[in-house]
């Protein structure tokens, strides 16, 4: 039997540092910031119905919604929503210029 040595350990903190300087990271960790103000923008009603999906080339953000009525509804408030936004956005030096709504995406949260 081979005797296996384990001497290549890397600590957790230089992972987590070395991970936190890509820019890939940063970007994620952007977004899900913005993610989190959805309800603010979107409202009480609508943040139920719908969650942010993931973000497109040309920033347009993809929202999942639970049924195609809860879709046409925000696509009607998109501009509304836009600016609500545009604050968060500003904040995080990101740029969301369009809102694509699609209850094609939308997925049950098990509790």
């Amino acid at each position: 039997m081979r005797k296996i040595l384990y001497t290549k350990f890397k600590n957790i903190d230089d992972l987590i540092s070395k991970l936190s300087e890509t820019k890939e990271f940063k970007k994620a960790i952007k977004r899900s910031n913005l993610y989190k103000f959805w309800a603010k923008a979107a409202g009480e009603k609508f943040a139920k119905n719908s969650k942010p999906y993931s973000m497109l080339r040309g920033n347009i953000m993809v929202i999942a919604c639970r049924t195609p009525v809860v879709a046409q509804e925000l696509m009607l408030r998109k501009t509304q929503i836009l600016l609500k936004l545009q604050p968060y956005t500003e904040s995080l030096k990101m740029k969301v210029t369009d809102l694509k709504f699609d209850s094609k995406k939308w997925v049950e949260e098990k509790e």
